[in-house]
């Protein structure tokens, strides 16, 4: 392995909320039980007949904000907890980021502002101010009393990567001591409009990387990690043996929605995530991929994973358990593998069943023991945009 190119981001703190769970220990336990369970559309009234992996979080008031936002909450309280963070008394003093990525929020989600304009030409102004309030990293920033740089990141399916990704860029810079970096995404109308448009997604559960796979599920969820600055969490004795190790992104700019038939673009955000991390290919024990189980993602991925890694890469999507949460999707990723390093085994693909000639590599089919201490994560979003992070686990 080559020499390090700047400090450690160390990972202590790791909230999640999915389908799967709603926090790690759940999120674990659907793994290990191999337990998905989608279901039909329950939060809103549409006419789409197609499975989507909703979260246990009730419908809440207008005064708690948008379903997104307390989705974030939700992961944020679990993953401060677990590294060990008191709001009130530790986040006054160092210097606090907070980077989250989402495509719902302060987007989609004022459906009735939209449906009244349409039918008379007039909404309430209140809808505004909804707006306002739903930027995710500033509500959350102002309810921390964060003080450090701040950004929402918009980047379509790559927006929790990426959102981490700058966290990590912000912390090795020195711009700041501890950053709180995810995503969130709740589900929503028009993002199951506008897939299922597309003609992706599957009036079934879905299975990335199979033969016969038809398409996406759509879900929702949100996570967090909290990263920091080494010899800052050494300070306060946090030893979580977790770190963000590289990141890299790359956009092909070949589509607006498929990506570039010869995977260039993502096997050029690998290579960089790799090179930050000071890693070689051999060192990455498993990949979690992107795998939307949509026929052009899963081929393209699969294509280039198998050049970079070999054919006998382990590798695996989360998808199936939890669906595509869309801006959340890249950060709760981030967030299982990590998981995944820590206990020492991955879940099997969930969905798949038969080995599709187009792709020349095969997903893990029950859980399976990992040794190595490096692990991938990959992205691939709308517009062409690819994102890659090495996560690592201390020996």
């Amino acid at each position: 392995m080559s020499a390090r190119p700047g400090g450690r981001v160390r990972l202590s703190g790791i909230g999640l909320v999915s389908a799967a769970g709603e926090d790690t220990a759940g999120t674990l336990a659907s793994f290990r039980a191999g337990r998905r369970d989608p279901g039909p559309v329950t939060l809103f009234e549409t006419p789409l007949a197609c499975p989507v992996f909703e979260t246990g979080l009730p419908q809440g008031s207008a005064a708690e904000g948008s379903r997104t936002l307390r989705l974030a909450r939700r992961a944020l309280v679990e993953a401060l907890a677990e590294a060990g963070l008191d709001p009130r008394r530790d986040l006054q003093g160092p210097r606090v980021g907070v980077c989250l990525g989402t495509t719902v929020a302060s987007q989609l989600n004022d459906l009735p502002f939209y449906t009244a304009f349409r039918a008379d030409g007039r909404a309430p102004m209140e809808a505004v101010d909804r707006f306002l309030k739903g930027n995710l990293a500033e509500q959350l920033a102002r309810e921390l009393g964060a003080e450090g740089p701040c950004a929402t990141i918009a980047n379509a399916c790559s927006s929790g990567a990426d959102a981490i990704g700058t966290a990590w860029s912000w912390i090795r810079s020195g711009a700041c001591d501890l950053a709180v970096a995810g995503g969130a995404d709740e589900m929503n109308l028009v993002p199951l409009c506008g897939f299922h448009s597309l003609g992706v997604v599957s009036p079934e559960p879905c299975a990335p990387f199979d033969r016969d796979r038809r398409g996406l599920n759509l879900g929702e969820g949100a996570g967090i990690l909290i990263l920091e600055r080494e010899e800052a969490a050494a300070r306060r004795d946090a030893v979580s043996g977790l770190f963000v190790a590289g990141y890299g992104g790359a956009c092909d700019a070949h589509h607006l929605t498929a990506p570039r038939p010869d995977g260039s673009g993502l096997e050029s955000a690998v290579r960089e995530a790799l090179r930050e991390a000071g890693a070689e290919p051999s060192d990455i024990a498993f990949v979690n991929a992107h795998g939307t189980a949509t026929r052009d993602n899963d081929r393209v991925e699969g294509q280039a994973l198998a050049r970079l890694f070999g054919p006998d890469v382990r590798v695996l999507s989360t998808k199936g358990y939890v669906g595509h949460t869309l801006g959340a999707a890249g950060a709760l990723e981030a967030g299982f593998t990590a998981l995944a390093l820590r206990e020492g085994w991955v879940p099997a693909s969930a969905g798949f069943r038969t080995p599709d000639p187009e792709i020349p590599l095969v997903p893990v089919t029950d859980i399976t023991r990992i040794e190595g201490r490096m692990a991938l994560s990959t992205s691939l979003a709308f517009g062409g945009v690819n994102a890659a992070l090495v996560l690592e686990r201390a020996p």
